[in-house]
């Protein structure tokens, strides 16, 4: 098959460019599946699924239908989940099926974990036995646990093997998985003993024992870990593989780093996400997903913000005397929200990574309540300023130094202590500590701008 590629230069080192885009959707308007097929066959799989995200719903039934039973199943598992569950659902079992046989069986969990229990019954029927008595396996762990995101496909070895035995071995068999970095060692009740890297299989003789290469220190994961600490581990310790033991401690799969990866990168995202209260979604989703997702983070907003409202209103008096204090108000809260955002992002992403401890929080809370003052200080000399050149009343800008001072040293506490009170109490941080955060400081800002000016200026 001719190769494609050099014919729509990048625009990006990475990704796709507009021209490429163009010629399939072009290519599928005539109807060529060998046209369509010279042009996705060079790409990889994470490229063609960024072509189907960006295309229309429309264009992208199109490409499918004409894709046919050429699908590859790869990039289904590198599609965007609200889009690749409804591709899934759009797609003919037999073509579904064909797309998946060749995945590892980690990838065959992961496509079918969401599909409706008749088409996932559908697809497990046409898988070889051992495949599908593997994902059913998986199947039934716990949906966060390592058991859904281990491979069962593991190459293993008994200790008295050589080098040249595992070599043999590898070269003999059928069926290898698609990646992996090291043989695990195994004694006869099938428990992990050591593990030994390719790349030292590869240098040594074939006459050394491998139970002279193994690695004894090495980590195994409960089959029931949840994933979270899966991907910790592998961050933490370096980890590029390690065996995943049953409650017997015998060996039932093995994650490799690419998954604990992927699932550190969603945990990051999630909390993205949550800390701007959007919630688990895509660019793919459909507008009223979006908009019922959203909606009660808006709803929170709203009732954190009457709340504020009131604070004001117990002012009026204040405000109708010195109409300045209504064109300051905005530059106060904003202030501290901002300030406040800043700690809160570095507070959860510190406990989402362990690295705020209950060893080190007092230490950490202490440092963010300084960096608010400090931050205060220097701002309150600012806005003062400015308040004095804009009104001419030098106590309104004292007035305005002294809560901006309050406000964001205030900020710097709420933005640590909201999200460690939360996380004490067993809730996400990332997902509440936005509203409760910005209720503080917003409160606190307004309260001490206008109860300064009433006492310090009427």
């Amino acid at each position: 098959m001719t190769d494609n590629s050099h014919d729509f230069p990048a625009e990006e080192d990475y990704g796709l460019n507009v021209s490429l885009v163009e010629a399939v959707l072009e290519v599928v308007k005539q109807g060529s599946q060998q046209q369509l097929l010279g042009l996705l066959e060079p790409l990889h799989e994470a490229d063609i699924a960024d072509i189907l995200e960006q295309i229309s719903p429309s264009e992208r039934e199109s490409l499918l239908a004409l894709w046919g039973k050429e699908i590859d199943g790869e990039v289904l598992s590198e599609l965007e989940e609200g889009l690749r569950d409804e591709v899934m659902r759009d797609l003919p079992d037999d073509v579904l099926a064909e797309a998946v046989r060749d995945l590892d069986t980690d990838d065959v969990v992961y496509l079918v974990e969401d599909l409706d229990e008749p088409q996932q019954e559908k697809l497990l029927e046409r898988l070889d036995d051992a495949d599908r008595v593997a994902v059913e396996q998986a199947l039934t762990y716990g949906e966060d646990s390592a058991g859904r995101l281990m491979q069962r496909e593991v190459v293993v070895a008994p200790a008295h093997w050589t080098v040249g035995d595992i070599i043999d071995y590898m070269r003999e068999a059928d069926h290898l998985p698609e990646s992996f970095y090291d043989v695990i060692v195994v004694d006869p009740m099938m428990r992990p003993v050591g593990e030994v890297r390719l790349a030292t299989i590869m240098g040594a003789a074939r006459e050394v024992p491998i139970a002279e290469l193994m690695e004894k220190d090495f980590r195994t994961i409960p089959v029931d870990q949840d994933i979270e600490d899966v991907a910790y581990a592998f961050n933490q310790y370096h980890m590029v593989s390690a065996p995943v033991v049953d409650h017997a401690g015998r060996l039932v799969g093995v994650i490799t780093i690419d998954d604990a990866m992927e699932v550190l990168e969603d945990e990051v995202e999630e909390d993205m996400n949550r800390l701007a209260g959007v919630g688990d979604e895509d660019l793919t989703d459909k507008v009223w997903r979006i908009t019922k997702a959203r909606f009660p983070w808006l709803a929170v907003n709203l009732a954190t913000s009457i709340l504020a409202s009131i604070v004001i209103s117990q002012f009026t008096d204040v405000i109708e005397a010195i109409v300045a204090l209504a064109v300051l108000l905005p530059i106060v809260a904003s202030m501290g929200g901002n300030a406040a955002t800043q700690t809160l992002t570095v507070a959860v992403r510190a406990i989402a990574t362990r690295d705020l401890t209950p060893s080190n929080a007092l230490r950490i809370v202490l440092r963010e309540t300084l960096v608010g003052l400090m931050n205060g200080v220097v701002f309150a000399v600012i806005i003062g300023i400015v308040g004095v050149v804009w009104f001419g009343d030098p106590m309104l800008g004292v007035v305005l130094g002294l809560a901006m001072v309050a406000n964001l040293l205030v900020a710097g506490m709420a933005g640590i202590l909201v999200p460690i009170t939360l996380d004490k109490l067993g809730a996400d941080p990332a997902l509440a500590s936005g509203a409760f955060v910005t209720t503080v400081t917003d409160i606190v800002g307004f309260f001490s701008f206008l109860g300064l000016a009433a006492l310090m200026l009427l």
